[in-house]
């Protein structure tokens, strides 16, 4: 990782998930990080260009976004101001400011839809296929961030498939199941754990790797193009559940909660350019993931 060292490194979007592991991550390899969360508002074109005239990155990971596809169906105005108008700001800033700065935008593997069950996972051409008002922002963004690649920008477009670890919300799959665990572990919920569709089928990855992906992928010797990040192998979210059970104390009863269930869906991602470019591969797999998740609530449970 000597491509980071003394690099000046603006990552948004900080505080969230990924950016909580990759912000360590980027000072161990001896980048200069500037984090940035809910101090800047990156919908607000104006402040996003001042930030990028005054500190004058090297590169940036942009990874500010509402990432809930649930909560994008409540609200999906909210959902378009950060995910797509966000980017739009960065771009047009960089392009104003400091066209020369790499710029990782990490979209998301949603924007393919879903698959038939035993397709072939999906790679870089694959069509767009967005289903929801999150995948729909995530969709824009990318293409926006296509046509700045066009015109010079060095702009990484970035499709992650589904990842997990420690910190990760109680919205997504992984964490809702670990959670719920946890609880009936320590006595403070009935024995009954709520899910949805179980027989969907994602592609998991374990944080870390994801990580690893996005450090990667700011070596500028990388050509800027866009990378799936995913590890080819389809998980469908009864094993998720399965795992995370044999790993607790806790013996309860499933029962589907109509509130949480969702269409069956096939998503899986192929990642042989990433591999390629970077030399990138897996490096954990997801018993490592879901137990780290169930680590993290056993000691929020108890802080």
């Amino acid at each position: 990782m000597e491509h980071l060292r003394d690099r000046r490194i603006w990552v948004t979007g900080a505080g969230g998930f990924v950016g909580r592991h990759l912000v360590p991550a980027l000072e161990q390899a001896g980048a200069q990080v500037t984090p940035t969360d809910d101090d800047l508002d990156i919908r607000d074109a104006a402040l996003v260009a001042a930030s990028l005239q005054r500190l004058q990155p090297h590169a940036i990971v942009h990874l500010a976004a509402r990432s809930s596809v649930a909560s994008s169906l409540q609200d999906a105005r909210g959902v378009y101001e950060v995910n797509f108008l966000g980017a739009r700001a960065l771009l047009t800033g960089l392009a104003q400011h400091c066209p020369a700065t790499r710029i990782l935008l990490v979209g998301s593997g949603v924007v393919y839809g879903s698959a038939e069950p035993g397709s072939a996972p999906f790679d870089e051409s694959a069509p767009l296929r967005p289903d929801s008002p999150y995948a729909w922002t995530k969709a824009c963004a990318d293409l926006l961030g296509g046509s700045y690649a066009a015109r010079g920008l060095a702009v990484v477009r970035v499709r992650p498939f589904n990842h997990t670890g420690a910190g990760q919300s109680d919205s997504f799959i992984a964490s809702a199941f670990a959670h719920q665990l946890v609880e009936i572990e320590a006595g403070r919920h009935e024995p009954v754990l709520r899910v949805g569709n179980l027989d969907s089928v994602r592609d998991f990855l374990a944080v870390e790797d994801v990580v690893d992906a996005y450090l990667r992928l700011l070596d500028p010797r990388v050509q800027p193009d866009v990378y799936n990040v995913a590890s080819g192998r389809g998980t469908c979210a009864r094993e998720i559940l399965d795992r995370l059970v044999e790993a607790s104390s806790a013996s309860p009863r499933i029962e589907v909660d109509p509130e949480r269930h969702r269409p069956t869906d096939v998503a899986v991602g192929r990642a042989a350019r990433l591999a390629a470019a970077t030399g990138w591969k897996p490096r954990h797999d997801v018993r490592h993931a879901l137990q780290a998740v169930l680590n993290h609530w056993r000691a929020a449970s108890t802080a």
